[in-house]
């Protein structure tokens, strides 16, 4: 039966043998598992690794070796949740074990215009009012657009002489529908009910 190596104080063995090792990862320091080694006199340990035995692990805890290879540490385990950057209120998975994130918090911001206090997410209710009334006036441009460029060829034919009294009764649709779009309040979007499509 193969005896225990020995080793010195640099994990260096001086009595060949066996020794178990506890492996952990090389970025995290997350303990992995066990393994059993065979060293022969003037070899150490594999990288990563001790021969410590880690603390028994804990539902919501991860066992990390320390930066030194010193000791191992048991550190909250978040990994799976979602915290927000206090900066930018963007969502940031946490993928390590460990402590959150430095400027992260669990509060997720109610909106796009959200800005943290320190303590809490605070709406910025100007810009989120100015943006309001910029989207509804780039949507009123965008349905007059649209609205010209459907009724633009019966407004050639009306020059022409050439429009049917169909065309013309759409063209007339449209055109209300259009002055309807240019009178619209856009400077209280909450407030606009945006007019009907013509059928015609």
């Amino acid at each position: 039966m193969m005896t225990n190596a020995i080793l010195n104080k640099k994990q260096i063995c001086t009595t060949a043998g066996m020794v178990t090792v506890y492996n952990f990862d090389g970025l995290t320091g997350e303990y992995s598992h066990p393994s059993v080694e065979v060293l022969p006199v003037g070899v150490g340990i594999p990288a990563h690794g001790c021969t410590e035995k880690p603390p028994a692990e804990k539902t919501g805890w991860a066992v990390i070796r320390n930066a030194e290879n010193t000791a191992w540490l048991s550190v909250p385990d978040h990994r799976g949740e979602t915290v927000y950057c206090t900066h930018t209120g963007d969502s940031v998975p946490v993928t390590t074990p460990g402590e959150y994130p430095d400027n992260t918090t669990r509060l997720v911001p109610a909106t796009d215009f959200d800005t943290w206090s320190g303590t809490e997410w605070v709406t910025d209710t100007d810009a989120q009012s100015a943006a309001a009334v910029q989207h509804a006036r780039m949507k009123r441009d965008e349905l007059i657009l649209e609205a010209e460029t459907r009724s633009s060829d019966w407004k050639v034919d009306l020059m022409l002489g050439m429009l049917s009294d169909e065309d013309q009764s759409r063209l007339i649709a449209w055109r209300g529908y259009i002055k309807q779009l240019q009178s619209l309040d856009t400077s209280a979007p909450e407030h606009i009910t945006w007019p009907e499509l013509p059928t015609c």
